[in-house]
């Protein structure tokens, strides 16, 4: 486990993976741009010129409405960077795989899997990942320190499930895939859980897919995968 998440950490510095992340960031902040100008120019065309007040009389407000709005792109930056910035970078995940096995396993290399399914898994883990987390703050008044825990746990389980799968899936079928992963769960749940402890890292937590991807792929090539 540890072996691997090294080579995925090392990996992480090759151009093209780390031109991934650097997508993902970039389509990030291009989608919140677009937000803020939708939310600007909606409010500006929208809202009324003018209010009325008691004592006061009319007020000029659809300029300061609309300059208002502006206080979104600092509230997205905070909190849906992380998660936005991930989900794009995870939707190239299958480029990282072929990369990294390009690299360190020329010789059995995989087949792609194709974008829509990168794009499904991508959807499908991060939003997992959101729910193991708002599932462990409200939970978090009854079950105390077992939150911590419960998190860890359950996001390692879930990135450790969809991105093994996605590793192994380019050299087996399905069932096989499958059958692999549960045979060696304690392998692929603890790198999981180790990939899972940067979610609650700042700025590292855009990192999550893509490491994800590099040191899964290296765990499918670095486990026996003769049955357990």
């Amino acid at each position: 486990m540890l072996h691997a998440l090294v080579l995925g950490w090392r990996d992480l510095l090759r151009p093209r993976i780390f031109g991934v992340v650097a997508l993902g960031i970039g389509l990030t902040l291009v989608l919140f741009v677009a937000l803020q100008a939708l939310a600007f120019w909606s409010v500006h065309l929208w809202a009324p010129q003018t209010v009325t007040l008691p004592w006061i009389g009319s007020w000029q407000i659809n300029d300061l409405l609309s300059w208002s709005t502006l206080i979104l792109f600092p509230l997205m930056s905070v909190f849906l960077m992380a998660p936005v910035a991930a989900g794009f970078c995870g939707i190239f995940a299958e480029q990282v795989a072929d990369t990294v096995e390009a690299a360190h396993y020329p010789g059995a290399k995989g087949l792609p899997l194709g974008f829509l399914d990168g794009l499904g898994e991508s959807l499908l883990v991060m939003g997992a990942v959101i729910v193991v987390t708002l599932a462990t703050l409200a939970l978090t008044p009854f079950i105390g320190p077992l939150a911590s825990l419960l998190f860890y746990l359950g996001n390692g389980w879930l990135l450790g499930r969809e991105f093994f799968q996605m590793a192994a899936r380019r050299h087996l079928h399905a069932p096989q895939a499958t059958a692999l992963r549960q045979s060696r769960g304690l392998q692929v749940t603890g790198l999981g859980v180790l990939v899972a402890a940067l979610l609650t890292v700042p700025l590292l937590n855009i990192l999550v897919p893509v490491l994800a991807a590099t040191s899964f792929t290296h765990l499918f090539h670095l486990l026996d995968r003769r049955p357990a």
